[in-house]
């Protein structure tokens, strides 16, 4: 896959044991990081989109640390090379990864497990309560072409 510009993705070390694991979400020494400006989980039930958005100042690193979610970016910034691709990525207990996510890019994210999806981000603002950094498109939209359902083999 083609990455959108700016998009980094980073596989992470599970390290078990016999009391259970440990996993690093994000450090300062690693290329992906910026600066940091809060830390939250969202929740997804199965088969829920939540998107599409996106952020004028503020840059996103998922990690789902439960179940598994489809997360999808679209790259509708003019000036951008990869202006128009998509790209697709299958997060979560089966393939942990951190997913970096430029201002500008436009994603959303789905529950693809039986059980809840969880996602922390590590986003490098803080939210603004008053004047929040959110732009957004509802999830089924024609301006953005993307088709949200399951693709059966």
């Amino acid at each position: 896959m083609n990455l959108i510009e700016g998009v980094k993705v980073r596989k992470l070390r599970l390290i078990p044991d016999e009391r259970g694991f440990l996993m690093e979400l994000m450090r300062t020494d690693w290329e992906e990081y910026e600066k940091f400006g809060q830390t939250y989980i969202t929740a997804v039930y199965p088969g829920v989109v939540k998107g599409w958005h996106y952020h004028k100042l503020q840059t996103d690193h998922f990690v789902c640390v439960h179940g598994m979610a489809k997360v999808v970016l679209y790259d509708s910034r003019e000036d951008s090379p990869t202006h128009g691709e998509i790209n697709e990525f299958f997060m979560g207990t089966l393939n942990p990864i951190m997913l970096k996510i430029p201002r500008g890019v436009m994603h959303g994210f789905k529950g693809i497990s039986e059980e809840m999806t969880l996602i922390v981000n590590v986003p490098t603002e803080l939210y603004n309560y008053q004047e929040p950094d959110e732009y957004r498109l509802p999830a089924h939209t024609d301006q953005i072409p993307y088709d949200w359902s399951r693709q059966d083999g």
